[in-house]
């Protein structure tokens, strides 16, 4: 479980298909700091670090993961979102975020505001029920608010910090993102569903 308050950015250093599986090999500042089997958001997906050698560690990918996230576009010098789980007693400054990406969504717009960005997205819209107005996300691991939200589009805003600190500052137009629908809305949509 995690809150989506980005840690930190890691750096793609190599990627090694085995099988329908793919080996990463990260190079981060928190890495003396990690272990084997530790849980790790990155963008968003949750993987288990299998390896560490020096500032480098090792996650691995499957091949449900590589269809249904942006890990497949991923290459060599790519900067990804990691963040650690979440400790029992710690502030959730975010929201709850399980590190199970939904889907992926499309940057369509951005656009540079008065000291801030402002980014468009073009979504699935199987999931616009779990889309609303005000409502929370998990874009590339980072915990944001929806706003002008439509059938399959929503749009956030990202504070300079927030730019700076995660991989927004190189998100462009065209380009994917991993998208985690808030955990609450899923259970109810669920119960909703089951019910009638």
């Amino acid at each position: 479980m995690f809150t989506g308050i980005i840690e930190t950015t890691a750096k793609v250093s190599e990627i090694i298909s085995t099988g329908s599986n793919i080996d990463i090999w990260l190079e981060s500042n928190i890495t003396n700091e990690l272990k084997i089997d530790q849980s790790v958001s990155h963008n968003g997906v949750c993987l288990t670090v299998v390896g560490i050698e020096g500032n480098k560690y090792k996650v691995t990918a499957v091949a449900e993961t590589l269809q249904k996230t942006n890990l497949s576009k991923w290459q060599q010098g790519t900067i990804v979102n990691i963040e650690r789980s979440l400790k029992i007693g710690d502030r959730l400054d975010g929201h709850f975020v399980q590190g199970h990406v939904d889907a992926t969504a499309t940057c369509i717009k951005k656009e540079t505001l008065d000291g801030s960005w402002l980014f468009r997205f073009h979504y699935p819209e199987q999931f616009a029920q779990l889309v609303i107005e005000k409502g929370s996300i998990a874009i590339n691991g980072v915990s944001l608010t929806v706003f002008n939200v439509s059938k399959n589009e929503f749009t956030v805003t990202i504070i300079p910090y927030t730019y700076e600190h995660t991989n927004f500052s190189q998100l462009e137009e065209s380009m994917q993102v991993n998208i985690e629908f808030d955990i609450l809305g899923k259970y109810l949509l669920r119960m909703h569903t089951v019910n009638n």
